[in-house]
């Protein structure tokens, strides 16, 4: 039953693409570049893990979409300054959800807004942001934390990062590889798939919600279709990222295709 609503089918295609760009954009070097130009601009570990909380809020068009990405870009720069993959995780699952909730453009924006019936949901939407205490003090604690104010399990993992062990007592990640990267990519292969993809994203939603047949902007998003919007936007920012690659010729078209579920 689940897999028979259309919305749920529309939420499963939007998430398979955007692990389909993850891998796309770590194949073709994007994220090891920005990691190589974020390991040589960023000099502390406060740095690294602010730096991780940036770009979460960015990319804030999408929770899951947001978790994939920095996960991915990340990665490599906090294992460089000894910050646990525990205390990266917490990080980015900290920022994902509550930027994404507070965000008027947004596939939470969206979904929320179509609760309220016989309303100006966006409307409401906007209003509520300051009394989401929920995403304000979760944003306002990953700041904290970020100054060494870690308790708890966190103080472990924390603790045995400093020693060198970022996985403490995971011993999945431990044996994980990372897959090939493309080392002529450009921070630009890695940025420019993004912005398109949110840019592709509040088009689709936009035009779920009558947007391209006259209804104004916030009654377009407002009453846009969440599954529709994000599903029709990946597919277009998916082959467009496809298209840039094979014209810069650093990955061909079979490569692409290898990326593919």
């Amino acid at each position: 039953s689940v897999l028979s609503d259309s919305y749920n089918v529309g939420i499963l295609i939007f998430l398979v693409i955007l692990g389909t760009m993850v891998s796309l954009m770590n194949r073709a070097g994007g994220s090891a570049a920005f990691g190589r130009w974020a390991q040589k601009k960023i000099k502390t570990r406060v740095g690294a893990q602010l730096s991780a909380i940036a770009l979460g809020i960015l990319i804030f068009i999408d929770d899951y979409f947001n978790c994939l990405t920095v996960g991915s870009v990340m990665r490599p720069v906090t294992d460089s300054h000894k910050v646990s993959r525990a205390k990266l995780s917490y990080l980015i699952d900290a920022t994902a959800a509550p930027i994404c909730i507070i965000a008027p453009i947004s596939s939470w924006a969206a979904a929320v807004s179509g609760f309220v019936e016989g309303e100006d949901g966006f409307s409401i939407f906007v209003r509520a942001i300051p009394y989401n205490y929920y995403a304000l003090f979760t944003i306002a604690m990953i700041l904290i934390t970020v100054w060494n104010f870690d308790y708890g399990p966190m103080a472990k993992y924390e603790t045995n990062a400093l020693k060198g062990d970022l996985f403490s007592d995971s011993k999945e990640e431990k044996n994980t590889q990372r897959t090939f990267e493309n080392p002529n990519g450009r921070v630009l292969d890695l940025i420019l798939p993004v912005l398109v993809l949110i840019v592709c994203c509040v088009l689709g939603m936009l035009y779920s919600g009558g947007f391209f047949s006259g209804v104004d902007f916030v009654s377009a998003f407002a009453g846009s279709d969440a599954s529709v919007g994000l599903a029709l936007g990946s597919i277009f920012a998916l082959l467009l990222t496809i298209l840039y690659y094979c014209l810069r010729r650093i990955m061909s078209f079979r490569e692409c295709c290898d990326c593919l579920p």
